[in-house]
């Protein structure tokens, strides 16, 4: 098998489903944990936008043009709060309208710790990040949103993943929604002055609170490491072992760690 990676494949399910993405062909991983595997990069880097070949990756697979000129590339995707829509100033306004002009959840979860989150991609950014527990908290009505409630939020438990922690195991479980009732009540008058503010330029409520049940996530993983060690291709063009795990988009092998995602548009070869 060879092609390019993209991100894995993922599926919620009594056990988390991953499937490697080589170019246009799928590597169900599930039933391979316990079993060699080698992925070999062969040199070439191909943009995961226009498909032109780069010596350099930008903003996760990206040539250096369609980093400068794509929206998913600007850096309101980092940081929403920064969104500049409504200035007219968005660098593709259709792909805006249809990825950010619309309704986000603002979630906490349980990675390396408690966190939280927002996205618009409910489970998938929770398998994504290698959560074991998640809550949907609110539902806010557009990216910007979201980052500006998650900016709050983010003043009082943290926003970001520790992935070497995430990757030694599961974690102990926290009452999340015990935390949301703890949590929430701090950015009251945030929220309700977010709700008045964005008020005329949404439909219906700008934030809106949710009830739901917290979501439980078992990954496929037969041993845990002790002690983390990253397999990177810019530094060795192999990474091979027995595959002992996946969690987040990380493959573990009895060898060291990679983070799939970080080498999307990396052509490989894939042997079993």
């Amino acid at each position: 098998m060879q092609g390019t990676l993209s991100k894995m494949a993922v599926e919620l399910a009594a056990t988390a489903q991953y499937a490697l993405r080589v170019g246009e062909q799928r590597l169900p991983l599930n039933d391979l944990i316990g079993q060699p595997l080698t992925l070999r990069f062969t040199g070439k880097i191909f943009c995961d936008a226009c498909g032109r070949k780069t010596n350099k990756s930008y903003s996760q697979g990206h040539c250096f043009p369609c980093m400068k000129k794509l929206a998913r590339c600007d850096m309101c995707m980092m940081k929403p709060e920064t969104c500049h829509f409504a200035q007219g100033t968005c660098r593709e306004p259709e792909w805006g309208q249809r990825h950010c002009m619309i309704p986000h959840t603002v979630y906490l979860a349980n990675t390396s710790g408690l966190k939280v989150g927002i996205t618009r991609q409910l489970p998938v950014r929770w398998l994504d990040q290698g959560a074991t527990q998640a809550l949907p908290i609110l539902r806010v009505a557009t990216r910007q949103l979201s980052g500006l409630v998650e900016i709050e939020l983010a003043k009082l438990v943290a926003d970001k993943t520790n992935w070497r922690a995430m990757l030694k195991g599961a974690g102990a479980p926290v009452d999340l929604k015990a935390e949301a009732a703890r949590l929430l009540p701090q950015i009251e008058a945030t929220l309700t002055q977010l709700n008045r503010q964005f008020a005329d330029s949404v439909e219906g409520m700008a934030i809106e609170r949710l009830d739901e049940p917290v979501v439980s996530i078992d990954y496929p993983v037969s041993q845990y490491p002790s002690k983390i060690a990253s397999h990177n291709f810019d530094k060795a063009a192999e990474v091979s072992g027995v595959l002992q795990g996946i969690k987040g988009q990380y493959l573990i092998f009895d060898t060291g760690v990679i983070n799939i995602r970080k080498f999307t548009g990396y052509e490989v070869t894939v042997e079993r």
